[in-house]
């Protein structure tokens, strides 16, 4: 099996003042503060959460 490719996903914008369900987005993928990097699988599953996010989120791609 070949490995999935990873994302970089960083926080760009604060979840203060945001719907409760973006907040929770933010936490389930692991961005508590703003600057904060994390990667992660590329999968549906985070995908889908990256669009629910997408504007408090920057998204790379890794090679």
């Amino acid at each position: 099996m070949s490995e999935r490719p990873m994302l970089r996903v960083t926080q760009i914008a604060s979840g203060l003042g945001r719907k409760p369900d973006q907040r929770a987005t933010l936490i389930g993928l692991g961005l508590r503060r703003m600057r904060q990097t994390r990667e992660l699988e590329d999968t549906p599953s985070v995908r889908g959460m990256i669009a629910k996010v997408a504007h408090l989120v920057r998204v790379e791609t890794e090679r």
